[in-house]
């Protein structure tokens, strides 16, 4: 357990004061400018074989989009407004949440689309979730927050709005069985929160993510041209990372992309397994344009 885990109600209330600070930085407001910012969000660390998952609760990682419930306007994690139905956010708790917009297993690129159109009159929000984990700068630990969580939602009596599921397991063996079941199944892996952890924002043991590949985002920098079958189309991406690596990823590619590619610039995620000795990624395959905020 860390000292983040422990905090009094003093120290509770630091730590609020400076989300409430690293989020007017990062330009998440409020609709209401009389009323403070909302809090940054918890991101969460990979996952440890040497942590016992005993500590948490576990919950699916969901493939959606993140969105932050101010009280009055959801948001990206960046603060960006997300343009949504009215109906959709009517009658949402008037209290930060913190959750992912959700159509269902291997759908975010139609999730994507969706919400890249801004247009709140779309069908296609009828079949969105808001799927939420957690209430940002909420009182108490995380179990007390659930419970907190689950009240809300209740009473908000929106069929749209949900509680992400929330489960214990009592060993690591347990917890791959789980990990082999949900991927198995569709999903991407777990979300881990520390069951006695207060919230906080920024990164942290606090919550973890668990999945079978190691996954980061990469800018598109260039294009390789294919050879023999693929003449003629884009062989591979290069990218590059935030820290100035360079390095081509083709496999994953469609046809389509490859005849149409990701355009220079485009932030795209990619998997991989590990890193070489040299800092590489080994191995990266290419998973979706990252071309929301």
């Amino acid at each position: 357990m860390n000292a983040a885990s422990r905090l009094g109600p003093a120290r509770t209330h630091r730590t609020l004061i400076l989300a409430l600070l690293v989020a007017a930085v990062s330009g998440a407001a409020w609709a209401d400018p009389h009323t403070p910012p909302a809090p940054a969000p918890m991101l969460a660390l990979r996952y440890d074989a040497a942590i016992d998952p005993a500590q948490y609760w576990i919950s699916e990682k969901l493939d959606g989009v993140r969105a932050l419930w101010d009280g009055r306007q959801l948001r990206f994690r960046s603060g960006r407004p997300i343009v949504a139905p009215d109906w959709f956010v009517a009658g949402l708790p008037h209290t930060p949440l913190d959750g992912e917009l959700w159509l269902g297993r291997q759908r975010f690129d139609e999730l994507s689309g969706l919400i890249r159109r801004a247009d709140p009159q779309h069908p296609g929000w009828r079949a969105v979730r808001y799927m939420v984990f957690d209430q940002p700068a909420g009182a108490g630990d995380f179990s007390a927050r659930l419970q907190a969580l689950q009240a809300l939602v209740m009473a908000a009596d929106r069929p749209w709005l949900q509680v992400v599921e929330q489960r214990r397991v009592t060993d690591r063996a347990a917890l791959q069985r789980l990990l082999d079941d949900t991927v198995a199944g569709g999903g991407e892996g777990l979300m881990l929160h520390r069951a006695d952890a207060h919230w906080q924002p920024g990164r942290s043991d606090a919550l973890l993510k668990l999945t079978p590949w190691l996954d980061a985002e990469a800018r598109v920098v260039g294009y390789i041209p294919g050879k023999g079958r693929l003449q003629g189309k884009v062989g591979a991406l290069e990218v590059e990372t935030d820290d100035g690596r360079r390095f081509r990823i083709g496999s994953g590619l469609t046809d389509a992309l490859r005849n149409t590619p990701p355009a220079i610039g485009t932030l795209v995620t990619y998997r991989y397994r590990e890193l070489t000795p040299g800092g590489q990624p080994r191995f990266p395959r290419y998973v979706r344009e990252r071309t929301l905020p």
